[in-house]
């Protein structure tokens, strides 16, 4: 679909409005690179990502961010709840922004990772936990190879 120019322009402060208003509600400094990075991550409905991909995806919508600027913001949007962290082995993670619990599958040959139906999702019988514990978040991630 066509935008005229000023249509474009309005949107992009828009957009640009919305995240800095998101970043402040979560207790962050909206900085120029904060904010351009959240762009990149919520311009799509829910979306895996790693800090590599995003740092290539700003590299080439010509941002000057270091990778390790994206992994700093990533773990703040993290801390302070606006992302989901999946570790998936050693320092590989996806940061994802569906928050809210839910499980996944990882497609190992492809370094892919999808949500889970909700209908499909894994039932956990949660263990009786040690006196003045409660869980805080259970993870789920079923790890898939192609079958020979």
């Amino acid at each position: 679909m066509y935008l005229p120019e000023e249509a474009r322009v309005a949107d992009s402060r828009d957009a640009t409005c919305r995240i800095e208003a998101k970043l402040r509600d979560a207790g962050l400094r909206p900085t120029r690179q904060r904010i351009d990075l959240a762009k990149l991550l919520f311009k799509e409905r829910d979306r895996h990502v790693t800090a590599e991909e995003l740092h290539a995806e700003a590299v080439a919508n010509k941002m000057a961010v270091s990778l390790a600027t994206v992994y700093n913001t990533l773990k703040q949007l993290t801390e302070c709840g606006l992302l989901r962290e999946v570790a998936i082995e050693g320092s590989k993670n996806y940061f994802h922004t569906k928050i809210s619990d839910h499980q996944h599958f990882y497609f190992e040959e492809e370094g892919r990772l999808v949500d889970l139906e909700p209908d499909n999702e894994v039932t956990v019988t949660v263990p009786k936990l040690p006196e003045g514990m409660k869980v805080a978040r259970i993870d789920v991630l079923i790890r898939l190879v192609k079958a020979r």
